[in-house]
């Protein structure tokens, strides 16, 4: 949030255990991460994030009504991104900040997030990335940074409502249908592979240029697909799909 904001918005404190000190070696914090709490109600979710047995929090959790909960400093690292990897890092809890979004999730009955819950979203995210000084390419998922392992916040968060607040990237035009009858997809391999999995790995992605299009590499691709193409949500590369990642490519790459 800007300043402004936070005086604004009610913040409520809700100190977790489940944090240490940010490695010296990881240098400043330049990536902001976005999950979904993924469990049946906020109660359930901020329990378990202050639960020390647990060993998992974030530095922010928004209610679905607007609510604000802060968990962990900024300055201090919050466990939330588990084993990850971003832009040839990995342990991106080091240089991160995490947000949670109390939603189900695909397990207990994914919906949209509301306007309350984004609105509060984009204030805090807009302060946090001016804040931290956080490039509009390392505005994330959670997915995006684990795509082996999450799915948050998934295909029904609306990304490019963030872009235009000036928080993360999003392509300059709408994507085509999709076209299964020219797809890349898993047990493919070549030069074309190869490409596409080169310019995701540019783009953020943890996924090794073999041009051997096997399950990481369908796991990375529904990832980015659940934040830029989310018509679509399949693990295939179809023409559309490859144009999307040739303009976030290119994002990535003016930014870099």
């Amino acid at each position: 949030m800007s300043e402004e904001s936070v005086a604004r918005r009610a913040v409520v404190d809700m100190p977790s255990p489940n944090w240490d000190e940010r490695p010296t070696a990881a240098g400043s914090v330049d990536t902001l991460v976005l999950h979904y709490t993924g469990m049946v109600s906020a109660e359930a979710a901020l329990a378990r994030m202050s639960d020390p047995a647990a060993k998992v929090s974030a530095h922010w959790c928004i209610g679905e009504d607007g609510t604000l909960w802060r968990l962990v400093p900024e300055g201090r690292r919050a466990w939330h991104a588990g084993v990850s990897e971003w832009r040839g890092r990995r342990a991106v809890n080091d240089f991160s900040i995490g947000i949670e979004l109390v939603n189900p999730g695909h397990e207990h009955g994914y919906r949209p997030f509301p306007e309350a819950q984004m609105d509060a979203l984009l204030d805090l995210a807009r302060a946090i990335v001016a804040r931290q000084t956080i490039d509009p390419c390392n505005v994330v998922a959670h997915s995006d940074i684990a795509p082996t392992r999450r799915q948050d916040p998934g295909e029904l968060f609306d990304w490019a409502r963030l872009a235009q607040a000036g928080i993360g990237v999003w392509p300059r035009s709408e994507a085509e249908p999709v076209r299964k009858d020219s797809r890349l997809r898993l047990g493919d391999r070549g030069a074309a592979v190869r490409l596409h999995q080169e310019r995701l790995r540019a783009i953020g992605y943890g996924i090794v240029a073999d041009g051997d299009f096997g399950a990481t590499t369908a796991a990375v691709v529904r990832a980015f697909q659940r934040h830029f193409r989310q018509a679509c949500v399949d693990g295939a590369i179809d023409a559309s799909t490859a144009a999307v990642i040739g303009q976030v490519h290119a994002l990535a790459i003016a930014q870099a």
